[in-house]
């Protein structure tokens, strides 16, 4: 990828907020008409992208901590258009989590580079969401993924999912994004009836394949469409699902298992050792501590035990990094965010590639 960079770096544009202002009423238009509108994300490029320095010899400077990065207004933006049925799908070559993170269903994106907080076992296919950086420290290779880590569903070895220079895409994310997924805006661009917006603030080669050619920072694009849409772009809220239950263990003994769950991926339990089965009623509070990313404080959070083992309680924590509070939310069954996600019509299909970095 560094070696298609170029090293002396294109300047730089910005249209007026009066053009912007018309371009994002055009892709609006566009938006409500599609039948099929997906979003593609390019990598590191851009006067300061990664790919850029490193054509120019370069190491990037000051490089923030992507575990406490906070998402962009677009990130949030995608969020809220997945809830409300208008964004079909989400292809990024992104490896930093932001998107899943943010709140992007799995089923709506492919993270064709991996995810650096995802890893899975090679054994049973189990995926783990972290909150740490889940990557080998690859000493022996830059092709061994093994994380050092063990699968709790059997024990087999977990393994990183990023995918470094000379190895193949992960089948299923390239199989969702469609391939040559690199090829996917161009594709689009030469269809017949398809229709093609590029947000960048560098010239791309195929500007001229465009329907709509928008110079800007895609914050500044999107915070227009979501105001044209009257769709709010909601702060981000860090959120964990945590499932509380009492199980019988070795020797029979009770104990009290808490496990974190993202989505469809359940981590490794903490379990606690009872001398003796509670009685129905019996409250018990369990304290959490978090990796503190975000500044997030303990949280205690209570489980009240009815007599019937193996029964879950399932909880959902939600954290706001603006004013540093916890809510908690108890319900019986796994928690989905129940938005509202209505299906826009039309027949065009609308792709906007999104390489702004």
């Amino acid at each position: 990828m560094a070696d298609s960079a170029p090293k002396v770096a294109e300047v730089e544009r910005e249209e007026s907020a009066n053009v912007l202002d018309k371009k994002a009423d055009a892709l609006v238009k566009l938006m409500r008409k599609s039948k099929h509108f997906i979003v593609c994300i390019a990598d590191f490029r851009g006067t300061n992208g990664v790919w850029t320095l490193r054509a120019q010899g370069k190491q990037a400077q000051n490089r923030k901590n992507t575990l406490q990065a906070i998402p962009s207004p677009t990130h949030m933006a995608l969020v809220e258009l997945q809830n409300h049925g208008i964004l079909t799908y989400l292809i990024s070559q992104n490896c930093d989590g932001l998107h899943r993170r943010s709140g992007i269903s799995p089923d709506r994106i492919s993270e064709l580079h991996g995810n650096s907080n995802r890893e899975y076992c090679k054994d049973c296919g189990k995926e783990y969401i972290r909150d740490f950086r889940a990557v080998s420290t690859y000493e022996k290779s830059i092709h061994d993924h093994h994380t050092g880590r063990n699968c709790a569903i059997c024990g087999g070895a977990l393994l990183d999912t990023i995918i470094n220079f000379g190895e193949n895409l992960f089948e299923e994310p390239l199989r969702s994004a469609l391939t040559p997924s690199n090829e996917i805006p161009e594709t689009v661009g030469r269809k017949r009836g398809a229709k093609l917006v590029i947000c960048n603030l560098q010239s791309t080669p195929i500007d001229g394949l465009s329907d709509i050619r928008v110079f800007a920072k895609t914050d500044d694009l999107m915070i227009r469409v979501m105001a044209k849409l009257d769709l709010p772009i909601s702060a981000f809220i860090l959120r964990r699902r945590l499932v509380i239950q009492m199980e019988t263990g070795e020797n029979e003994r009770q104990q009290l298992a808490v496990r974190g769950i993202d989505v469809d991926v359940r981590s490794e339990p903490f379990t606690i050792s009872l001398r003796s089965c509670p009685e129905p009623g019996t409250k018990m509070k369990v304290e959490l501590q978090f990796m503190g990313h975000y500044n997030e404080p303990n949280l205690e959070v209570e489980y009240g035990y009815e007599g019937e083992g193996d029964i879950e309680s399932h909880y959902l924590l939600e954290y706001n990094p603006s004013d540093g509070e916890w809510t908690v939310t108890q319900s019986e069954s796994p928690h989905s965010d129940n938005q509202a996600r209505n299906t826009a019509a039309g027949s065009e299909r609308v792709v906007v590639d999104l390489t702004d970095d």
